[in-house]
This record gives structure tokens, sequence and C-alpha cells, in this order.
């Protein structure tokens, strides 16, 4: 029994040893293959079908692409070398009318330009490009001297600013914030859309999109209520818990005969080794509990609602109760405030936790995926159970 334990975590430490070897291998080669770029980019002459000084270097599938442009071929070419390496598209000139210019013709995430230039300085550039491309972000590039004014350009349109010289370390830091703050943002802006679903059993739940089926009523902790034609209250838990949760392992069900108090906990879901508890929406007494949603939870991933209730309450109060969940417009109302602080949160957290995955979309079982403190904060602020 000792030796197949032994054996056991030698080969788990062996796998392990192997997928960070070849991890390190892959991105070894992926980071040869951008140098390769690199070298080979620079030595094209765009000159004759582009603007005179511009050097262009790009790589398949980009973190973003990004134009700079700074009178110092110096500054330029640390760009380019530290950025391409990292995986980003980089074209850069050096001059504010050539990079105008490639905007006309070229899409762009970010702008980065030095604030001191002949021709066009900085705040001329920015001005330009929010005023030709106001979907591309502006970030200025400044000495210790002119940091006032570079905070001066915000007005205008850019989103921040570097200070030059900078090391490698540095602008990789601040251009992964910034390309972070860029996709929370445009994320944001083309929010998840919520509507009212006047199906049950619908793709609608599987879409990116939040939905409400017509009639169903959703209180403040993420647990809807449908009221049945005998005046039962059939009760689970909403899209909105469903998509932030993800694939949920079980559910502790409540007794049958139970007397379930408005706010006191009425059942819990599980995943992996964490349980979260969730208050009754309104009062009464269970009279019928969903077994084969427990047996079968994929049920869960076709809709949360419908045949995915969890229980059933003999609502004594519902005349008083009804008046604190929402339903219909102040549902969606309802929706569109918690989306916005979620993201809010979700954004932050990402900004500092380092162990946080950042190209995970928002909404898709993100929470299965932080640590113990975090989702505990999380849970706190979206799904408070305190009786």
């Amino acid at each position: 029994m000792v030796l197949f334990i032994v054996a056991v975590l030698l080969f788990a430490i062996a796998d392990v040893i192997i997928r960070t070897v070849i991890t390190r291998m892959k991105e070894k080669k992926i980071r040869e293959e951008r140098a390769f770029v690199l070298n080979e980019s620079l030595n094209v002459d765009l000159s004759s079908t582009e603007a005179k000084s511009l050097k262009r270097v790009e790589i398949e599938n980009p973190k973003a692409k990004i134009i700079c442009v700074d009178d110092e071929p110096i500054i330029l070419d640390s760009f380019r070398k530290i950025l391409v390496l990292d995986g980003y598209s980089v074209d850069t000139v050096e001059n504010g009318r050539e990079a105008l210019e490639m905007l006309k013709t070229h899409h762009y995430d970010f702008l980065f330009t030095d604030l001191k230039m002949p021709i066009m300085d900085g705040v001329e550039v920015t001005k330009a490009t929010k005023a030709l491309r106001p979907d591309i972000d502006v970030v200025i590039i400044t000495g210790f001297a002119s940091v006032e004014t570079a905070v001066e350009t915000m007005k205008y349109g850019a989103v921040d600013y570097v200070q030059k010289p900078f090391t490698e370390d540095e602008l990789l830091d601040f251009t992964k914030r910034a390309h972070i703050k860029r996709e929370v943002r445009i994320k944001k802006e083309l929010k998840p859309k919520v509507h009212i679903s006047h199906a049950h059993s619908s793709e609608d739940f599987n879409s990116g999109e939040f939905a409400i089926p017509g009639g169903i009523f959703i209180s403040e902790n993420h647990c809807w209520v449908n009221i049945e034609p005998d005046g039962s209250a059939k009760t689970g838990i909403d899209d909105f818990a469903k998509k932030l949760f993800g694939d949920i392992d079980d559910i502790e069900m409540p007794n049958l005969g139970m007397k379930a108090n408005k706010g006191s906990v009425l059942f819990s879901i599980k995943q992996k080794n964490r349980t979260l508890a969730f208050v009754s929406p309104v009062s009464g007494v269970v009279t019928k509990i969903n077994t084969q949603l427990k047996e079968d939870m994929d049920g869960m991933k076709i809709t949360p609602y419908e045949t995915s209730w969890i229980c059933s309450i003999d609502a004594d109060n519902l005349d008083n109760e009804l008046q604190e969940l929402k339903i219909g417009k102040s549902a969606v109302s309802f929706y569109h405030k918690e989306i916005d602080k979620y993201t809010e949160a979700i954004t932050e957290l990402r900004l500092k936790d380092k162990d946080v995955d950042k190209s995970k979309p928002l909404f898709e079982g993100e929470l299965a995926e932080l640590d113990e403190y975090n989702w505990n904060n999380m849970v706190k602020k979206f799904f408070p159970n305190e009786e």
C-alpha cells in the first residue's frame, strides 16, 4: 500500500514536471518566433507604400495592435523589441503626421505618442487621434519634467501616460495593465444584454446574454420565484448566479415539511469543496423538492429556471413578500446594476491579483477560479445569506 502511494506521488510529481517543461518549451519557441519576425520585419522597406519612417512588426494573434510615435529612434527601437517579444504587433513612426496617416488606413488598439516632438506635439496628436479614431486609446510618453502636461492631455482623451526612461519590466507591466483596462471597459460598454424571455427553456441562457422568463420574480440574493396556479411558489437560483458559478456539483435540498422564513437559509449549492447557502425569498412550508434535478444536474446547463426548480413552498405571506421581489422591468434594471457592480469588482481584482486568469471572459464560471479569500468577498457582495 505504501509503495502504491509513493508510486502515485512520484507519478503526479513527474506529470507536473513534464507539464512545466513542455509549457516552458512552448513559451521559448513562441518567443524565438517573435524574435525572428522582429528581425525580419525591420529589414523590409515600407517607405514606398507607407509613411517614410514606418517600421512594422506584425505577429500572429497579437494581444493588441499598437502604433508608437516618437522623434527619438532609440525609444521606438525599445518599444518594438520589448512589446513584440511579449506578444504585441507594433508599428512605429517618427512624427505625428505620419501617425495620423496610418490611422486612416489601419486599425490599432493603442497609440503611444511622445509629448514633445517637432511638426506635431503629443497634445495635437492626441486631439487629432480622438477626433479621427475615438476608439483608439492614446497613451502619452513623457519625461519627468513634462508629467503635468501629460496629465493635462487626459482632458483631450488620453487614457494614461508612461514616463521615460523606462525599464523593460516597467513598460511591460504598464502595457499589460492598460490592455486589461481597455478590454474590461469594452466589455462593460458591450455588456451582456438582459431581456425578458417568453420561453423558460431557451437557448437564451447559453448565448452569453442574461434572460429572465416572463412572470418570474427575482430576489436580491439571486433566487427566482414562480407562482404556480395552485398558489405555491417554486424557487431556484437565477441566471446571474448560474453564470457566475458555472457547473454545480450538488444541491443540498431543504427537508420536506420544513418551515421556511423569508431571509433564512433554504438550500445550498456545492461546487468542489465549497458550499454556498441561499436564503428563502418567501415564507411558508416546503411541500416539494426536485429530486430529479439532484440526480441529474445537467438540467442546470440548459436553463436555471423551469425544470431546474429546487423546491416548492406553500407560501403564506405572498401579498407582502412579493412586493420586495423584482419582476419585469424592475428585474432587468436590477440585473444591469448587478452586472455593473460585478464588472467593477472583478476588474479591480484582476488588476491586483496576478493569479486571476485575466483572459477569461466575464460571467463564465469565474467565481470557481478565485481563491478562498476573494471567493468569500464576492459571495458576500452578491449572495448575502446572513439570517
